[in-house]
């Protein structure tokens, strides 16, 4: 089965740019367009895409209120892929900590296109861990993130656990993990999984951010 993706952009050249990028894959199929974030639930409603690729800056409705609209109210939402044209931006940032699974600039090449949206449906790997790194050590340390650090506390996660959480925040995919750990890759996905259980994350972007924002991970 493709990958579907909805499109959402004010700029009628950016929406077809991304459709002609994607649609030459045979794997990736794009299901529909819109131009305002305000638009987003009732189309993911009736057209049910895996991947959102979403501005983060629209007239109506940015895609920071959008992802939290979608993520709010949609039963099995999208992951969602933040289209910016700055990667230094806070907006990005907040729209990670909404709940985007990750970022893609407007600059980018084709083959960068392609793999951001293959990478985030899959959700195995982090996009960008270098940006995210960078963004979170400009943005992530606020007097609000208590909140990052009482919901680490609260996980009390195993050394193995943690282990695993640091190896996520540099951005190893569970195979990469895997092999780092000498253990099996379903093993991994455990892990995974009971770490974003206990931190109560979304996907792996939002419990790295939590890492990064509760100091268990040092930003650089």
């Amino acid at each position: 089965m493709p990958v579907t993706v909805l499109l959402v952009d004010d700029e009628p050249l950016v929406r077809t740019g991304l459709r002609a990028v994607l649609e030459a894959q045979p794997d990736i199929e794009v299901v529909g367009e819109a131009a305002d974030g305000a638009a987003v639930i009732p189309l993911v409603r009736q057209l049910r895409p895996d991947v959102v690729a979403m501005d983060v800056r629209m007239p109506l409705l940015d895609g920071i209120e959008a992802t939290r609209a979608v993520l709010r109210t949609v039963q099995d939402p999208p992951k969602i892929l933040v289209v910016t044209t700055f990667e230094n931006d806070e907006y990005v940032y907040e729209a990670l900590r909404a709940g985007a699974d990750g970022f893609l600039l407007k600059r980018a090449r084709p083959a960068e296109i392609v793999h951001a949206v293959r990478l985030v449906a899959e959700g195995e790997s982090l996009l960008f861990p270098a940006a995210v790194r960078q963004l979170a050590g400009e943005y992530g340390r606020r007097p609000g993130n208590a909140a990052a650090r009482d919901a680490l506390d609260r996980a009390a996660l195993t050394d193995r656990e943690a282990d695993v959480l640091r190896l996520m925040a540099r951005g190893l995919s569970n195979a990469e993990i895997a092999a780092e750990l000498i253990v099996g890759a379903e093993t991994v996905k455990s892990h995974v999984s009971s770490v974003l259980g206990k931190l109560g994350a979304r996907d792996r972007t939002q419990a790295v951010i939590t890492a990064y924002e509760s100091g268990f991970v040092a930003p650089g």
